[in-house]
């Protein structure tokens, strides 16, 4: 299948049909996604950054970069987010493709370290995470799991 990975940036048309399919899949109000990818389209800096997966003009898969994911470690930026691949379209690699497509596309603006948080036991290993701390998300009665991507 021909999947594209297109960043908001690059592709402004897209950003009210990414900011609904991300509310979709996370519930965070669609207006505080296309307020973050107003951010990323009108300052053209590092921080925010959306990123969506298409396949025949439809959007399939998603990510995003933040300078935090709603956690208490402030110090721990800036922070992939909001990763999501549609069900049909799991275990096709787009998953790992997709963050690597992002860590490249932050190490040309010279961010070399990434953070993400989740509770997710093993899936990132797989594409080079590692395992850092515990961290309180805003809201959650339990810690997640953090985790850090240096470039290579």
């Amino acid at each position: 299948m021909d999947y594209n990975i297109l960043c908001i940036r690059d592709a402004p048309h897209l950003s009210a049909a990414a900011a609904q399919w991300f509310h979709e899949k996370w519930g965070v109000p669609r207006e505080e996604y296309l307020c973050s990818m107003d951010q990323c389209l009108a300052k053209r800096r590092a921080v925010p950054q959306w990123y969506v997966v298409t396949l025949e003009g439809d959007i399939v898969g998603g990510a995003g970069v933040i300078q935090n994911d709603f956690h208490n470690r402030k110090d721990l930026s800036p922070n992939l987010c909001a990763l999501y691949v549609e069900q049909p379209h799991r275990g096709q690699g787009i998953a790992g493709r997709l963050l690597d497509y992002v860590c490249a596309d932050m190490k040309q603006y010279g961010i070399e370290v990434l953070y993400l948080i989740t509770d997710h036991t093993s899936f990132y290993e797989r594409y080079g995470w590692e395992f850092l701390c515990m961290a309180q998300g805003d809201g959650d009665e339990n810690p997640s799991r953090m985790y850090v991507h240096k470039a290579p």
